[in-house]
């Protein structure tokens, strides 16, 4: 045996851990879900940054307006005043007249991160101490508040974060969608288990008190990060308050995009994990079994040894993706498309190989270059006008 064989069958020794360990992560995650108190329910307000359209706009914003909760309110900020999501936005205040919400167009710019400065805009005019942050792209159901508030009971919470299941638009997405549910999700699971909790948080639920947000910069401390969900739950980490992973997830609708579109994005990405926690992302190299297995199959005489490995591998992926994907995150697309995770995985090995090379993105028409810490630099600076800030009535 020479020393990629050996190098190759350790590496599928690893990977066939790592989804053991995933399973049982998402075994106990899904065994400690605690009761929902219903007496506790403090203020709320809700932050959504809006940049254009996504797939089913109105019913995503819609379904924030549909919460089964007391007291809370919703900021819907825009940067442009020619944004096609405020004739929707308009509507839905008008649909919702129950509802305390808020439209707000400024075009401010605090940092390269266009988002975050939406947010900085947005954030003036939040009237309770407890933010929710959101993506214009997140669908929820209607107990959504209730359920991701609760970990706030303990005042060493800081910010609570959660896992999404995402709906493909094309077959050019049904690979993230499944991938994100079956993989990405494992991973956090594990983090989450073996750390004791997680240290980031995702864009598709940010829960934060303000004075958390003040203790680490406000908005600013994070305006010129690619990666500000990570951020904004790493910094108030490393400043001692608790990062909460929920037990609810969230839907995340993915725009209809080209091939090449979407190798950007992931690459994209990639890049951005790397610089933002490098052993974090090279210790993905023991998520990717698929690959390894097959190479070594490929690679060796047709020997029981290497057969074992490859059928132990595969096997254990797929169970790792149904427990995972299916009884966790509920994933009808996972459930459905559960085959696919072997070319999901091989998409996904090629992809982290790409991400190591180079630290230049390319992220809504503009090129970026990526420092050590995460930040943006730009490479080509468009010249941005600053207007005042404006609160729409209707």
């Amino acid at each position: 045996m020479n020393t990629l064989h050996l190098l190759l069958l350790l590496l599928c020794a690893a990977s066939i851990c790592f989804y053991c360990y995933a399973i049982f992560a998402a075994r106990i995650f899904i065994n400690s879900q605690h009761p929902i108190d219903n007496n506790y329910h403090p203020p709320i307000t809700i932050l959504k940054p809006i940049c254009g359209l996504d797939t089913n706009t109105y019913e995503n914003l819609a379904s924030f307006c549909r919460q089964d909760y007391q007291d809370y309110q919703i900021v819907f900020s825009f940067r442009s005043e020619e944004d096609p999501g405020i004739p929707i936005v308009k509507q839905i205040i008008i649909d919702f007249p129950e509802r305390d919400i808020k439209l707000i167009q400024c075009d401010r710019v605090i940092g390269t991160n266009l988002k975050i400065s939406n947010l900085a805009n947005a954030v003036v005019f939040a009237k309770h101490d407890i933010l929710v942050l959101a993506d214009s792209d997140i669908r929820v159901g209607s107990d959504y508040l209730q359920r991701i508030i609760q970990p706030f009971q303990d005042e060493k919470v800081g910010v609570v974060t959660c896992l999404y299941r995402s709906i493909p638009q094309g077959w050019t997405t049904l690979i993230e969608a499944v991938s994100q549910t079956t993989e990405f999700n494992a991973g956090v699971l594990v983090s989450n288990y073996i750390e004791g909790g997680i240290k980031y948080a995702f864009g598709a639920t940010i829960v934060i008190r303000k004075q958390v947000l003040s203790a680490i910069g406000g908005f600013e401390a994070v305006a010129d990060y690619l990666a500000d969900d990570f951020q904004l739950g790493y910094l108030p980490f490393q400043t001692g308050y608790k990062v909460i992973l929920s037990d609810y997830i969230v839907e995340h609708e993915l725009k209809e995009t080209s091939l090449a579109d979407a190798i950007k994005q992931k690459i994209r990405w990639a890049r951005c994990i790397r610089v933002s926690r490098f052993w974090g992302y090279l210790g993905l190299i023991f998520t990717y079994g698929i690959f390894f297995s097959s190479l070594l199959l490929a690679i060796s005489s047709n020997s029981k040894i290497t057969w074992i490995i490859f059928v132990s591998t595969w096997t254990t992926r797929l169970i790792m993706g149904w427990v995972v994907g299916v009884m966790l995150t509920q994933d009808s697309i996972a459930r459905k498309y559960l085959l696919m995770i072997p070319l999901c995985d091989l998409f996904g090995f090629i992809i982290w190989c790409c991400g190591f090379l180079g630290n230049t993105i390319e992220w809504r028409g503009q090129k970026f270059q990526l420092s050590r810490d995460g930040k943006l630099l730009p490479m080509l600076v468009k010249s941005l006008s600053v207007k005042h800030l404006k609160s729409i009535d209707i």
